[in-house]
């Protein structure tokens, strides 16, 4: 294989590995929110703030030369399944 495309490759997976540990990171803090929700009886989703970080995710993505529909669309994804995990949370703790 080319060594440059090989170079590039290397980087690539070494970003992937970043993003996989800092969203592993993310769910932890996130599972201690739905706990905390959970216990406090406070509903699994919250619209101000989701349109709050969809918000200033797409500022620092136009920040950074990102598409801020992509980074919206990332971040929806993640949104969506932290509610998913705080319903299960909430529904377990019922």
């Amino acid at each position: 294989m080319d060594e440059k495309l090989q170079q590039y490759r290397q980087s690539i997976n070494n970003i992937d590995a970043a993003l996989v540990f800092m969203l592993a990171e993310r769910f932890k803090v996130t599972q201690a929110v739905g706990e905390y929700k959970a216990e406090n009886s406070l509903p699994p989703a919250d619209p101000g703030r989701e349109q709050e970080q969809i918000a200033r995710l797409r500022q620092l993505a136009s920040d950074a030369n990102l598409d801020p529909e992509f980074s919206e669309k990332f971040l929806r994804f993640i949104i969506d399944e932290v509610i998913r995990h705080h319903e299960q949370i909430r529904d377990e703790a019922g």
